[in-house]
């Protein structure tokens, strides 16, 4: 029986929480009029409200289960993963779906289960082609991204991972190849989140990964939570942060490591979500990291290779009472439609989310303003999506829930399990939690991580892919009633490559949305990068423009709604704005 008395280790845990306690207690803004009473929610029948949500994965063909490895001893690295991907791996329109699996940390690689490859055959359904496609990596896995990196048309894969990273390049046909270390990647870290980015203008992907902790088994030790449960540590009773990786694309198939050239040396953090923009309007693209327990940071492209932190500066590094809290899932979007990146960073219960609105490259901490400074310290949030499920014409927000340490009054068996959460925005930049619980007319309850969003049956309404430690993950398909018109756009390079960073600008009534290209947002996961515009009451989209990753922008003129289209750059027309 292990040892359950106070240690040193305790204390620390005590410190680095005692913020959050009192953040809990003294409260912070004021609840949104409908917010639903918080503590747990017993299992079973939801709410009597129409479900946005049917949890489909079985019936989809979707049968995964991320597995911690967890026997006896709580490692840290069993309680932060893992990840999930939205891509179309063979260019047929329909998105298929990969799954970051783990194992036992001690066991030999070898008999680790490994990453899951489904294909989507059709109208959201599934087949499960993982064996012999070469897809199966046995690291202990956290997260993925999806992009082109070789410019050859398919979308490749690259699985972060507790140890070597590895890199799958995609044939096109179902095929991958473990490309790692010929291509220069195979990082031996603790990535989660990493980020395939244009950084450099040059019209190849280059590749950012966010490292967590320096952590081993030698220097795992026994925590204590407040209930005097042995539980999983905090990352600030290692005092090991971690310097997050930049790989500049050769154009050749290799990558060369340039973190320490671009300045990444500068600041280390426990880096767990990412999320990449032009967060200052100067043409070029930037990137955000989530920290837990320490400043974000919001790396500014300076041009040349080079890089500066100016989370501090900025406005974005803390929150608006001067703290570091656990950053863990980030996005970003230009919420209130004035044409810059707003950010959402989401952290552990008892402490807000973080809504950094964008005011001309400043950002100011409108968390309370936006409705989540009382509603979302219920849960411990990791991964976030700001979508349009409705369709109105408003980002709404999903919100996928896990605890770190142990409930003392859990709602399953699993002392870590929370349901998720989905906020409705109501188009004037506030969200409101929907009832029922999760949007699922069932409350569904896991230790969630990665979410995935794309819609995966081509029906017009945006569906997730969430991953739960040690449970089933859940396939969620979008049912909201009466949902609007819409129209959707994939973004393509001259090459035929997803344009990840570029911008669409469209009309939308009387609103100018502003959405930017990309895969990597959330917390350890990669979504459809095509740009989905919920139409509300307006009959199309009008005034498309695409600004591409080099600066330089072409017109396409008005769509009208229900179908997808493709911008492929050089088709559109020269634009002057």
């Amino acid at each position: 029986m292990m040892d359950e008395r106070p240690t040193a280790a305790r204390r620390t845990w005590r410190a680095a929480t005692w913020p959050i306690v009192l953040l809990a207690l003294l409260g912070c803004g004021q609840p949104a009029p409908d917010t639903p009473a918080s503590g747990p929610t017993p299992a079973g029948v939801n709410s009597a409200h129409p479900p946005w949500f049917e949890e489909v994965a079985q019936q989809a063909g979707i049968d995964f289960t991320y597995e911690s490895g967890h026997r006896q001893r709580l490692l840290f690295p069993e309680i932060m993963g893992g990840g999930a991907a939205l891509f179309d791996m063979d260019g047929d329109g329909d998105l298929d779906a990969y799954l970051v699996q783990a194992g036992s940390l001690t066991a030999d690689p070898r008999s680790r289960p490994g990453n899951r490859l489904y294909e989507n055959v059709g109208q959201g359904r599934f087949r499960d082609i993982s064996e012999g496609s070469g897809a199966g990596d046995r690291g202990y896995g956290m997260g993925v991204t999806a992009g082109d990196y070789d410019n050859d048309g398919d979308v490749d894969l690259y699985v972060t991972n507790f140890g070597p990273n590895t890199l799958l390049r995609n044939d096109g046909a179902g095929r991958f190849t473990d490309v790692s270390v010929a291509a220069g990647v195979g990082h031996d870290g603790w990535g989660v989140s990493t980020a395939f980015l244009d950084y450099d203008a040059d019209g190849d992907l280059d590749l950012f990964v966010a490292n967590y902790v320096n952590w081993s088994i030698g220097i795992e030790q026994d925590c204590y939570n407040n209930s005097g449960l042995i539980d999983y540590c905090l990352p600030t009773n290692y005092g090991a942060p971690a310097m997050d990786r930049l790989f500049r694309n050769d154009g050749d198939g290799t990558f060369t490591d340039v973190s320490i050239a671009a300045g990444m040396q500068s600041a280390f953090g426990n880096g767990l979500g990412v999320v990449c923009g032009d967060f200052d309007g100067d043409g070029r693209i930037d990137i955000f990291v989530a920290n837990d327990t320490m400043m974000n940071q919001l790396w500014l492209n300076q041009g040349q290779g080079r890089f500066v932190d100016e989370s501090l500066l900025r406005g974005c590094a803390l929150d608006e009472h001067g703290m570091a809290k656990a950053g863990m899932g980030v996005a970003a979007d230009d919420v209130d439609a004035d044409g810059d990146l707003d950010l959402l960073v989401v952290n552990l219960e008892g402490q807000t989310d973080s809504f950094f609105r964008n005011e001309g490259g400043f950002f100011v901490d409108n968390t309370g303003d936006v409705g989540l400074a009382t509603s979302s310290r219920r849960f411990t949030r990791f991964s976030v999506g700001l979508i349009d499920f409705d369709n109105d014409g408003a980002l709404d927000l999903y919100q996928a829930n896990g605890r770190v340490v142990k409930s003392s009054e859990p709602i399953i068996a699993d002392p870590f399990a929370e349901p998720n959460a989905v906020y409705r925005g109501d188009g004037t930049g506030r969200l409101t939690e929907v009832s029922p619980r999760g949007g699922t007319a069932e409350l569904l309850v896991a230790t969630s991580r990665a979410a995935a969003f794309g819609d995966v049956d081509n029906d017009g309404g945006i569906d997730i892919l969430v991953v739960n430690r040690d449970a089933p993950a859940y396939l969620l398909r979008n049912v909201v009633p009466d949902r609007g018109g819409w129209v959707r756009f994939r973004v393509l390079d001259e090459r035929g490559r997803d344009a990840l960073g570029a911008t669409v600008r469209a009309t939308v009534g009387r609103r100018r949305e502003n959405h930017d290209v990309r895969s990597a947002y959330g917390y350890g996961a990669s979504s459809d990068p095509r740009i989905h515009l919920g139409l509300g009451p307006a009959g199309r989209a009008e005034e498309v423009v695409v600004r591409w990753s080099d600066g330089r922008t072409e017109s396409f003129g008005d769509y009208e709604p229900g179908r997808t289209f493709v911008l492929q750059r050089g088709s559109g027309e020269p634009d002057p704005s």
